[in-house]
């Protein structure tokens, strides 16, 4: 099993990796230059298919996700995650769909996801993975 980025056997140099779940490619690489701006090393799927390859591969500290993708929604690729490793840290963000991104949201939470998040909700979602990824001591 590989080595998990937030475990002690890592620097404290070393950037915390983020996996990042995006299928429009504009919000993706805005989001991946913002998280590394910010001091996370990030990984990037386009989809949930890919984001959950990614997600059994590379171990992530956290992952954030859409809800609205092709080939596997981020509610089903979360709900797997869990299954697999059910302290996994997950965010959702959503920019809306046929229902309303509060009902997203809410319903997201409710399946286990940390925290939940409109896409415009930038400083909140830094905020969130920041204060959940610092180290405790």
């Amino acid at each position: 099993m590989p080595d998990r980025p937030n475990d002690p056997a890592h620097s404290p140099s070393d950037p915390v990796t983020v996996l990042l779940i995006e299928d429009d490619s504009a919000v993706r690489d805005s989001l991946a230059l913002l998280l590394q701006s910010h001091g996370f090393g990030v990984l990037t799927a386009e989809n949930g298919r890919r984001g959950l390859e990614m997600f059994r591969r590379c171990a992530p500290a956290a992952v954030v996700t859409d809800i609205m993708m092709p080939e596997q929604d981020g509610i089903g690729m979360m709900l797997q995650m869990r299954r697999e490793q059910p302290d996994v840290r997950i965010i959702v963000v959503s920019g809306g769909g046929r229902i309303d991104k509060a009902d997203y949201l809410s319903m997201a939470e409710k399946l286990g996801a940390a925290a939940a998040f409109e896409k415009t909700q930038i400083g909140a979602l830094i905020e969130t993975l920041t204060s959940m990824l610092k180290p405790r001591g």
